[in-house]
């Protein structure tokens, strides 16, 4: 069994993705940390804590993180995930509270109790370049950090950069200068990995976990229909999760990855060595393909068997 650390800004893809980690037995999900990016630290926190105790596992500890990036200001994608960071389903607010301590001193404490801990990052990268900057040398015992960001040719929140990147580029340089194993899920495989609407309906009658994920969704789809006149949308987040159950969905590529830091608009873009150029030592695994189908599968049939 894996144990991870979910860190994350719920957000509606972070939301399946933490289902989808709850769902398999392969993982042990040591506790959930939280970050602003789709939403406010505020927000992003209550919907972790909403999402915990809709399906009954408020034993998993959430602790709160970094309310804002390392230089940027806060910035929220409301236009994508709405006033809560979960529109679409009627979520009561929650009954629990964050444990105490912050998100980086948690994962610090685990990652020294527990070998082989892998941390999932699937929101801006500010709680991992706070870990790495407090705890000098904290590297050497992670074993692992597969995130969803970045992306080799596209961007979605600029022509050349990805949200989580983008939201704070400078905490996304010190993890990808860590020397730790490093794996980017970005946009070159989660936009080939749609959730389609068949899918979404079988989720819909399959429960009361499957009707909350089909909520969800109907209110995520719309924005992707506007912006791409797509016929799904990707649950970017939850390929991540995939990817650390399954190493069989995501094909990767060793190759260098630069996170740019400078003034926009190339500010936040990741420039992925595709064909060794620079001759630079590759420093993360990079997605370059995807079985979109197989992965939907494995999602729905996961999430159903929440009930």
């Amino acid at each position: 069994m894996t144990k991870i650390i979910l860190d994350t800004d719920p957000g509606h893809d972070d939301a399946i993705a933490l289902l989808l980690a709850l769902a398999s037995p392969e993982l042990e999900v040591l506790g959930v940390t939280t970050v602003s990016g789709n939403q406010t630290l505020e927000k992003t926190t209550a919907n972790a804590l909403k999402i915990l105790e809709f399906v009954e596992r408020t034993d998993v500890p959430v602790h709160v993180g970094a309310p804002r990036p390392l230089v940027r200001e806060q910035w929220a994608a409301a236009y994508v995930h709405g006033e809560s960071g979960l529109d679409g389903p009627d979520l009561p607010d929650p009954k629990t509270d964050p444990r105490k301590g912050h998100a980086i001193d948690f994962i610090a404490a685990q990652v020294e109790e527990h070998d082989g801990l892998v941390l999932v990052p699937v929101g801006p990268l500010t709680n991992i370049g706070l870990l790495l900057a407090k705890y000098p040398g904290i590297e050497s015992r992670i074993a692992r950090i597969v995130l969803m960001g970045g992306s080799i040719a596209e961007g979605n929140v600029t022509p050349a950069a990805e949200f989580n990147i983008w939201a704070d580029p400078e905490a996304a340089h010190r993890v990808f200068t860590s020397g730790i194993d490093v794996t980017m899920v970005g946009l070159d495989v989660t936009h080939k990995a749609l959730l389609l609407t068949d899918k979404v309906d079988e989720l819909r009658a399959a429960g009361r976990v499957g009707s909350l994920v089909a909520q969800l969704y109907d209110f995520y789809h719309e924005r992707h229909v506007r912006m791409y006149g797509w016929e799904g949308s990707p649950v970017h987040d939850a390929l991540a999760v995939a990817h650390v159950i399954r190493g069989d969905f995501v094909e990767t590529e060793h190759r260098h990855v630069q996170v740019d830091i400078g003034p926009e608009p190339g500010r936040g873009r990741t420039y992925v060595d595709l064909w060794k150029r620079t001759g630079n030592e590759p420093n993360a695994h990079v997605g370059v393909g995807v079985n979109g189908p197989g992965f939907t599968q494995f999602l729905v049939q996961r999430l159903a068997s929440l009930g």
